[in-house]
């Protein structure tokens, strides 16, 4: 059960950038026009910020890069007259966090910020800009840039390396559907959902900017955000029956795959525990025949201490012997 209506829309967007990094790294390369390598290291910033009314808010998500370069991804599906100073806020707890400072000097370093529109009815600015006013000090203009999901096109999105957000396509007819639901408009979404959803997630697949346990996810999410927009309408049943069969299908196969993957691993396991046995079977033998060999070698010594010391005896019995002699 979700909370609020558009809770759904965070939860996913959340979960497409806890994907694959190489996945989450062609998005934040295609959002901020970077290049960072496949391998980058990610690290999730998690963290809850509290603002002078002393109420906890926490930042939509902010990605560092190979522990340098941190970006700011705000997602939204309506106009929102204060996102501006959210992101500005969440930025500040940010850099705050993670101030440096040397003898008198702080310094405060923002994340790159970027607000997304998975959805929205009005038009999109391209930025947002909020002038910091320091009086006698100047003036500066602190920039959001926008990136409205619903005009990109699959061909841009698979260009860009970003199919990770295909999911939130099926939002493109959400209106449309609303107003009416006559067999067009149900052939349209049919078509959204195989042709630019999921053959597009399995080209990138294919193409290496997903991972196949990626492309299950992303037709779990897609299928899971249909049913959350689309499946309560009763015209929708017949689709509904496609939906399941189409997605949850290739789910259950990646599944499949992945269970005798796991079964190939555990007896992979069991091998080595076995190997891992035998090998310490060996290893006590041999401690065991070590220990044989140093208690014979310890008696060796011991009966050569013996000798010695008869030795020592014998020579002083003639040493004696030979005195005597001499006296008579």
């Amino acid at each position: 059960m979700y909370k609020t209506p558009y809770q759904i829309y965070d939860i996913i967007f959340k979960k497409i950038l806890t994907l694959s990094s190489t996945a989450v790294i062609n998005l934040i390369n295609g959002l901020f026009e970077t290049a960072y390598d496949a391998d980058s290291q990610i690290e999730y910033n998690w963290t809850e910020f509290t603002d002078d009314r002393l109420r906890k808010v926490l930042a939509d998500t902010i990605i560092t890069i190979n522990g340098r370069h941190s970006y700011h991804m705000e997602a939204q599906m309506t106009e929102d007259d204060d996102i501006i100073f959210r992101v500005f806020d969440y930025g500040y707890g940010h850099a705050r966090q993670n101030a440096s400072h040397s003898q008198n000097t702080y310094t405060l370093k923002f994340p790159e910020p970027k607000i997304i529109y998975l959805y929205c009815n009005h038009t999109v600015p391209d930025e947002y800009i909020l002038t910091l006013d320091f009086g006698t000090q100047g003036t500066f203009d602190y920039h959001v840039s926008t990136f409205n999901f619903l005009e990109i096109s699959p061909e841009e999105l698979n260009h860009k390396k970003m199919i990770i957000l295909i999911p939130f396509a099926l939002l493109k007819l959400r209106k449309t559907l609303e107003k009416e639901r006559t067999p067009q408009t149900l052939n349209a979404l049919k078509k959204l959902i195989q042709n630019d959803i999921l053959t597009n997630i399995d080209v990138n697949e294919t193409m290496g900017n997903i991972t196949p346990a990626d492309a299950a996810k992303l037709r779990s999410l897609t299928h899971r955000l249909y049913e959350h927009i689309y499946s309560h309408y009763e015209e929708m049943k017949e689709l509904n029956d496609m939906t399941d069969e189409t997605i949850l299908l290739d789910i259950d196969i990646m599944e499949d795959k992945i269970d005798k993957l796991n079964e190939t691993i555990s007896q992979k396991e069991l091998e080595i525990e076995q190997k891992n046995t035998q090998i310490a079977q060996k290893d006590t033998e041999i401690i065991q025949k070590n220990t044989e060999i140093a208690q014979k070698d310890t008696k060796i010594a011991q009966k050569d201490t013996e000798i010695a010391q008869k030795d020592t005896e014998i020579a002083l019995l003639k040493e004696q012997l030979e005195k005597l002699q001499s006296k008579k």
